[in-house]
């Protein structure tokens, strides 16, 4: 596996950034609204790609592609964003992130319709069995309640999958950083409405709010959604690099209790041993069984 042309390490990158997300958003939404953080985590994203742009001479977006990026946008960060906010303010961590876990198998049946991209059967056991490992850690937890927040949620991961086909189809004529820069920019100009409120509540806000800003705005924003996006442009399946976030529950519940002391409990591990088996079955079983049918076709 060649790390330059390798999507894995992309993935992972921004998988580890966004299971950041979930802890800090939880952490951040004690003092700033859902809406004015959402705004100030893309206003903070925008200006760092803004400065990359300028120093890249990043060239701008053709007009007939202005409303790929526009559509991507209020999809990736606009709606996913309010949706998102408004669904972690009222549960864990841990269930945010396993709600959002749904994102792969969404984009997996989307691509098949609008890309045609087919899923072999490993691939498919492999989904099941991160399933069966999100289970053992949402209904062993007892953490997964029915609420409002878990509506919010299941709309942020419909808008999050239907922005990963928008990535796929962008990518083949742009690059990662022109990708994920002018929909975060898009994105930024729809969130402006809740300027006002941010910057009302930003100005009396304590220092360790502004970590969290930065944080969620830098890394598990503009740094992992530019990686998320040139996973994208190497991977040749939509499918390949959504599953990743079958992980994100697994690390939340980790960075979560290093965090914010939210404490996993077993079935948090049990559960992340599954998922994880089942990403390595998913990239790799096809080709492990290709290998061991070789040596018993040698034998």
């Amino acid at each position: 596996m060649r790390l330059k042309t390798s999507f894995h390490i992309d993935a992972m990158i921004t998988i580890l950034f966004w299971s950041l997300a979930y802890v800090l958003t939880r952490l951040a939404l004690q003092y700033f609204t859902a809406f004015c953080l959402g705004f100030l985590r893309y206003f903070i994203a925008s200006c760092t790609l803004l400065a990359v742009a300028f120093i890249a001479k990043m060239k701008l977006p053709q007009k007939q592609d202005l409303s790929f990026f526009i559509l991507s946008g209020t999809l990736g960060f606009f709606l996913y964003m309010i949706a998102f906010n408004q669904g972690q303010a009222t549960v864990t961590a841990a269930t945010g992130s396993i709600v959002i876990s749904i994102v792969p198998v969404l984009t997996a049946f989307l691509s098949q319709i609008v890309y045609r991209e087919k899923l072999g059967y490993f691939q498919w056991f492999a989904i099941f069995i991160e399933f069966v490992g999100v289970a053992v850690l949402t209904l062993t937890n007892g953490v997964l309640s029915i609420n409002k927040g878990l509506f919010w949620l299941f709309l942020a991961a419909l808008s999050l999958s239907l922005y990963n086909l928008l990535q796929r189809r962008l990518t083949k004529k742009y690059t990662a950083l022109q990708t994920s820069a002018y929909s975060i920019f898009f994105g930024t100009i729809l969130l402006a409405i809740f300027a006002p409120a941010s910057i009302k509540e930003a100005s009396h806000a304590p220092v360790i709010q502004w970590v969290y800003l930065a944080v969620l705005g830098v890394c598990s924003s503009a740094i992992a959604y530019a990686f998320w996006s040139r996973a994208f442009a190497k991977a040749s399946q939509t499918s390949e690099v959504s599953n990743y976030m079958f992980v994100t529950p697994f690390l939340t519940s980790l960075l979560g209790f290093l965090i914010a002391g939210e404490v996993p409990e077993r079935s948090s591990l049990i559960g992340g041993a599954i998922i994880l088996t089942g990403v390595f079955l998913f990239t790799f079983g096809e080709k492990l069984y290709e290998v061991i049918q070789g040596q018993k076709g040698a034998a």
